[in-house]
């Protein structure tokens, strides 16, 4: 039973890398489409994952174009 477990965690904890990993790939992209580094929000995201999506959310979209 012990064997089981730990298998079943190693997976979980591979899985959980796995979707923090695809979540600074989307981050990455989400920050160039508002204008700014995707390299560095990349970077970001895999030290603070679902907050920085926030403020990459909330901080103004350098690329504005005004249509009146």
């Amino acid at each position: 039973l012990g064997d089981v477990y730990k298998r079943q965690s190693m997976a979980n904890t591979g899985s959980y890398f796995v979707g923090w990993f695809t979540l600074a790939l989307i981050n990455a992209g989400l920050a160039q489409g508002k204008g700014r580094n995707g390299l560095i929000w990349f970077i970001i995201s895999l030290f603070v994952g679902p907050f920085a999506t926030l403020l990459i959310v909330v901080f103004e979209n350098l690329n504005k174009q005004r249509h009146f």
